[in-house]
């Protein structure tokens, strides 16, 4: 008889991370892929591609194939996953694995049919799509078959679900196509308008990092932040340097941030009033690479007046509920669709 081990995806915009059953996630890997331009081959994906950003030559381009949670580039999908399947199965493997992939519950039909036929000629044997909010509740360890209310927001790269769940269903939801890339590029716009000078989506996304927030940093033994960035002047076209604080970042990042919170408030005022009795006892849990951006826990608390927490290691909720979902495909009927289950079931002994 032949073994094989099934798979979840995360499959991000920023970033995307494999769990394999019984193991956690083994890989994780930023969503880009160098590509050479005269013949298309694949260069590198992952770390290896993201660190070349801005600084290859003509005949190589690294791409990011996916934008604002959607596939963009259905090749280069489909080859940034081939490698990923690869190495995750490895050469012990005689039958292709089964996989769990994530989208985001705004997306089309015809845009969740693309991340499986993706998926399926990377080398998935079958592949079950799951909303990304249901795996990231599941991954933050959230009661979802229960019959009471867990919120959840996942603020991701290029996205931000925000859903109810309740009876292992979304009750109410909103997707919205702001994430990360949107800070980041809101961040460029920024020093674009007000030092004049040109910076790339590395430098915005370690400005980012390092000194970005969503409240002022002024309680807590917090202090605010500054540092040195890089770039080119428009104006003379020379290299130049500048310093900029958190309180501009700050500035730079209100109308990203505003929309997330707006989408945290229209979730609320859909979902059915005795489930929003339970959000008031327990709260909206904050999951995705936006969690981790400083005092956004606040920014929603102010906003919503409910509980807000942080998920423990936010980033993994999405891989870890998508895995989690192998284990429980009965329980998790009522989350997945009819095309989905049926076909996964009937492969599955």
């Amino acid at each position: 008889m032949f073994f094989t081990k099934d798979i979840g995806i995360d499959l991000g915009t920023a970033n995307t991370l494999v769990y394999m059953k019984g193991r956690g996630i083994i890989i994780r890997e930023p969503s880009v892929v160098a590509v050479d331009v005269h013949t298309d081959k694949v260069r590198c994906v992952g770390e290896a591609a993201k660190e070349v950003i801005g600084r290859t030559p003509d005949s190589v381009a690294v791409v990011r194939p996916l934008r604002d949670g959607v596939i963009a580039d259905f090749d280069i999908t489909i080859s940034m996953l081939e490698d990923l399947i690869q190495r995750a199965a490895g050469s012990s493997f005689l039958i292709r694995p089964r996989v769990v992939i994530c989208v985001p519950s705004g997306v089309t039909g015809v845009e969740r049919r693309a991340v499986r036929d993706v998926t399926e000629q990377a080398g998935a044997r079958k592949v079950l799509v799951i909303e990304e909010p249901m795996a990231a509740a599941l991954g933050a360890g959230l009661p979802v078959s229960e019959p009471t209310a867990s919120m959840i927001a996942d603020i991701g790269g290029g996205t931000s679900e925000v859903a109810v769940i309740s009876l292992g269903g979304i009750v109410a939801s909103r997707s919205v196509r702001v994430g990360g890339d949107k800070f980041d590029e809101a961040i460029i716009s920024y020093v674009r308008r007000n030092f004049n000078l040109l910076i790339g989506e590395p430098t915005a996304e370690r400005v980012k990092i390092e000194i970005g927030s969503a409240m002022p940093l002024n309680g807590e033994g917090e202090q605010e932040l500054s540092m040195e960035i890089k770039g080119r002047n428009l104006l003379t076209g020379l290299p130049q340097s500048v310093h900029i604080t958190s309180q501009q970042v700050r500035q730079a990042l209100a109308d990203p941030l505003k929309e997330v919170v707006e989408a945290v408030h229209y979730t609320l005022e859909r979902t059915p009033p005795d489930l929003s009795a339970d959000i008031i006892d327990r709260g909206i849990v904050l999951t995705g690479g936006g969690a981790l951006l400083r005092g956004i826990d606040r920014l929603i608390h102010e906003a919503t007046s409910m509980p807000v927490k942080i998920a423990e290691n936010p980033l993994d909720c999405v891989a870890v509920g998508a895995g989690l979902v192998l284990d429980n495909l009965d329980a998790m009927a009522d989350a997945l669709s009819e095309e989905d289950l049926p076909q996964y079931d009937r492969q599955s002994s």
